[in-house]
């Protein structure tokens, strides 16, 4: 009877241990050089940025990578000014059997001295299976830090903050094809006004849209999910008040209102969407997309204000414009109902618009 083990040791060779009755057990190494398999994922990333979620996406995705090479390989996340050199180079060092490994050294802008320059020295030479992966925030602090890794020849991965609506939008759109949707150009924007900014409700509400909806997403679906949030933000109100829509002003303003919408936001609102028309307004027609760029908005938004501004004339704006000044006042302390306020502007807006 024949006993035959396998095992590997190092990665490029298995090693194979023939035992027979009678017979001393014999080793045979052989070279595993000429086959193929999926090329060894680099040992040392750098993930830049202050925005969480990708920074998540961005380990995962690694994690994942190493897991196709070595599927036991383990995760270790370390706040990285919690460590000392030594337990780095613990953490670096191979095992008896060569294992997989992965350490994330979270935080790294905030290490030492000290610690930094055993990062770099230590990422230089690499135990095989072990990828270091260090989250810096980006900034300038312990930049040298980074600049390093850098030029040590880790691959760096960017997670900037998203701040402008352009770079939400983009996200929305790419949630939704990454999770196999497709998004009318109309319903980003609305899913953007009734989810909010931060990126984690975006990407469940948007998977979860995709979902509910078969793939195709349009306004309709948008409101029809997140009625309520959808239509009782400031830029609600506003929508329907430059659009000359009195009863669905009205409307939208007690949503937001009873919602705990700030009389604030509102009026930020109002003023926000006579700006739009007014700039709209003066940049003539034209291409929306062309539009946007010059202008700095969305081409939803530029053909949105298009629309509506065909309604207004230059004296009826002047008019909006004075019930909006007026009413930014009164939110913030010159009238004693807020709410009340806010009708009244939402009144005089949509008659200035009516008016010839």
């Amino acid at each position: 009877m024949t006993f035959t083990l396998r095992h590997r040791w190092p990665r490029t060779q298995t090693l194979l241990m023939i035992w027979e009755p009678g017979h001393a057990m014999s080793v045979l190494c052989a070279s595993m050089e000429g086959v193929s398999a999926s090329p060894p994922p680099a040992p040392l990333r750098l993930v830049l940025g202050e925005e969480e979620l990708l920074v998540e996406r961005a380990v995962e995705q690694i994690v994942a990578e190493v897991r196709v090479v070595e599927p036991g390989a383990e995760l270790r996340r370390y706040r990285a000014a919690e460590l000392s050199p030594v337990n780095l180079a613990e953490n670096l060092s191979p095992s008896l059997f060569a294992e997989g490994r992965v350490i994330v050294l979270q935080a790294a802008h905030e290490v030492g001295k000290e610690l930094a320059t055993a990062i770099v020295e230590q990422s230089a030479d690499p135990a095989e299976g072990i990828v270091l992966v260090v989250l810096h925030a980006g900034g300038a602090r312990n930049k040298a830090l980074a600049d390093a890794l850098r030029k040590g020849g880790a691959v760096v991965t960017t997670c900037n903050r998203i701040t402008r609506f352009e770079e939400r939008s983009d996200f929305v759109r790419a949630e939704v094809r990454r999770a196999g949707g497709r998004i009318a150009p109309d319903a980003v924007g609305v899913l953007i006004e009734a989810v909010g900014s931060d990126l984690r409700e975006l990407a469940a509400a948007t998977n979860q849209l995709v979902a509910d909806t078969g793939g195709t997403v349009d306004e309709r679906a948008v409101r029809r999910y997140h009625r309520g949030r959808a239509e009782a933000s400031g830029f609600a109100v506003a929508d329907k008040a430059m659009a000359g829509d009195r009863p669905g002003a009205l409307e939208a303003l007690r949503w937001a209102l009873v919602l705990g919408v700030a009389p604030v936001l509102v009026a930020d609102a109002l003023a926000d969407g006579l700006r739009t028309l007014a700039r709209v307004g003066a940049a003539g027609r034209g291409d929306p997309n062309r539009l946007g760029g010059t202008l700095g908005m969305p081409p939803w938004k530029v053909r949105k204000a298009q629309a509506q501004v065909r309604a207004w004339r230059p004296e009826s704006l002047a008019v909006a414009f004075d019930a909006a000044a007026q009413v930014n006042a009164d939110v913030k302390g010159a009238a004693a109902d807020p709410g009340y306020a806010l009708e009244r502007a939402v009144l005089r807006i949509c008659a200035a618009r009516e008016s010839r």
